[in-house]
């Protein structure tokens, strides 16, 4: 069974990995672009019958820091 985690930033919250991205695309004339934020994707091979709960309490106990980031679990 396969697990993708994706973390991204709570809004509110400063994303300076994005205000570079941001940046830098307008530098190469990408000047559609109006915000960027940065995140992260976490694939997980996991036994069959993982339960989600489980996946969860990974995400809230290490894989994010819930203070300032959300998270979602995709089992594929």
């Amino acid at each position: 069974m396969k697990a993708r985690v994706t973390i991204t930033l709570k809004p509110g919250v400063l994303d300076p990995q994005g205000k570079a991205i941001h940046h830098a695309l307008g530098g190469l004339g990408f000047d559609g672009v109006e915000d960027v934020r940065a995140g992260k994707v976490i694939l997980l091979d996991l036994a069959d019958g993982t339960p989600v709960e489980t996946i969860d309490k990974m995400c809230e106990q290490l894989l994010a820091n819930t203070v300032i980031e959300n998270y979602k679990v995709d089992v594929l």
